[in-house]
């Protein structure tokens, strides 16, 4: 008798038995999306162990990005040095990402994992051990954040990348949204977690447990048997960058897909450096008050996140312009309120709309990119995400600091909506065809 699991594995897998591989990848990918359908991704052994080291770690991450940005706004009070303190964490990816995605496509994915985590459980134990001896500065902590932004500049592109080689073509929207589900349950946990341990022990500790929550995705990392990569011709590492970028612009998929997440990010998603300024100065709260206004983001993420697993393929070029539009308005929205919550209600649409965006973009991008390419268009990506942050959070800072945190960020968000329309007339007329290109 066929189990409960095996129709959930065979409703995505089943194609009919005469129909080329290139095309029954497309028609996978293509294929609409449910519940069972995100469970089936489990079948695969590699991405359970990638799941659980990754939950894990994650946590401790949000509790360190919490407690940092609450550090230097206890030291300092001023909502420019938590615009720098994110643009050191992220900046070096803007710069390095390119060469992180070139990287993961020449070498062994997981080696480069191990190495890469590994770094970032150092920078978190130095973290730890400069706060609890008491001694921690301002610029020590800006230091230690531009040299995490220069590890994820390698770890990102590499982590994303190595998505399709856990899962394949069939079940990678399906991961892409898992991955999600997994940040942003992490983001609601981690800052919950945080917030109670800075009112109680202080932020040395958030900073010690995130070290140590590493462990986890090392050891699952060491475990996991990856197939191994077909070989190609390697040509100059600045080449094979260069050649990446003719690519990803090239195609109108990519090179759209990628502006909007790039004025989305800066202008948008960089209102998450101002949330402690949010929770002192507009809503009179404390760490707690932070850590809820965080948590209520990751809460809104994970509704984006299941909401991504329902998107199916034709709707890829439509929804990453509606999900930009309610992202800015949403964020229009929070700048104005000035209870706790209201702007716990409107965190929860406007963390969903910046999923979807970032989320249907990935898709996009990894599904026109193909084997030979996904490191560096992914990286492109991570540029455009991860990279533009840190420039909209200085932008943001200083706005927040000459006109205030409410009128910057509304600013943002009619920057999002103008690239939204940009975006939208920019595809107008065009017959978007998703096509692998290996």
């Amino acid at each position: 008798m066929t189990n409960f699991r095996d129709k959930a594995v065979a409703g995505i897998a089943a194609t009919p038995p005469d129909e080329p591989p290139a095309e029954q990848e497309l028609r996978d990918l293509a294929r609409p999306s449910s519940a069972l359908a995100l469970l089936a991704v489990f079948r695969h052994r590699n991405y359970r162990l990638f799941f659980t080291g990754q939950l894990v770690s994650l946590m401790g991450t949000w509790m360190q990005t919490v407690a940092q940005a609450w550090l230097v706004y206890s030291l300092t009070h001023s909502p420019f040095l938590l615009g720098v303190t994110s643009f050191a964490a992220q900046v070096t990816v803007f710069f390095i990402a390119p060469f992180g995605g070139m990287v993961a496509d020449r070498l062994d994915r997981r080696k480069l994992l191990l190495l890469t985590q590994s770094l970032s459980m150092l920078q978190a134990a130095l973290l730890a051990g400069l706060t609890l001896a008491g001694i921690v500065q301002v610029w020590e902590i800006v230091a230690l954040a531009f040299g995490l932004g220069f590890i994820n500049a390698f770890d990102v592109p590499t982590r994303q990348s190595m998505t399709l080689d856990m899962v394949g073509p069939g079940d990678l929207r399906h991961a892409i949204a898992l991955n999600s589900v997994m940040f942003n349950l992490a983001r609601v946990i981690g800052p919950t977690l945080a917030g109670a341990v800075i009112a109680v022990v202080g932020e040395g500790v958030c900073f010690a447990l995130n070290a140590a929550s590493f462990a986890a995705v090392l050891w699952s990392l060491i475990l996991m048997r990856l197939p191994a990569r077909p070989s190609r011709v390697r040509a100059h590492p600045l080449r094979e960058i260069a050649e990446g970028y003719r690519f990803s612009l090239a195609s109108p998929q990519i090179r759209t897909s990628l502006m909007l997440v790039a004025v989305s990010s800066c202008f948008g998603a960089s209102y998450l450096s101002l949330m402690p300024a949010f929770a002192h100065d507009l809503l009179h709260g404390d760490a707690a008050s932070y850590g809820t206004l965080m948590a209520g983001v990751g809460a809104g993420a994970l509704i984006g996140a299941y909401g991504l697993s329902l998107i199916r393929e034709r709707w890829l070029s439509l929804a990453p312009v509606a999900a930009a539009v309610c992202f800015g308005l949403g964020l229009i929205a929070f700048s104005h309120s000035h209870m706790m919550w209201l702007s716990l209600m409107l965190l929860l649409p406007t963390a969903a709309s910046l999923i979807l965006l970032g989320g249907t973009t990935n898709t996009t991008i990894q599904i026109v990119a193909g084997e030979r390419f996904r490191g560096r268009v992914i990286s492109h990506y991570t540029q455009s995400f991860m990279g533009m942050m840190p420039w909209g959070s200085l932008l943001l800072g200083w706005a927040a600091t000459r006109f205030g945190v409410s009128d910057a960020v509304s600013f943002g968000g009619l920057v999002v909506i103008a690239s939204a329309a940009t975006a939208w007339f920019a595809r107008r007329g065009q017959r978007w065809r998703f096509k692998r290109a290996d």
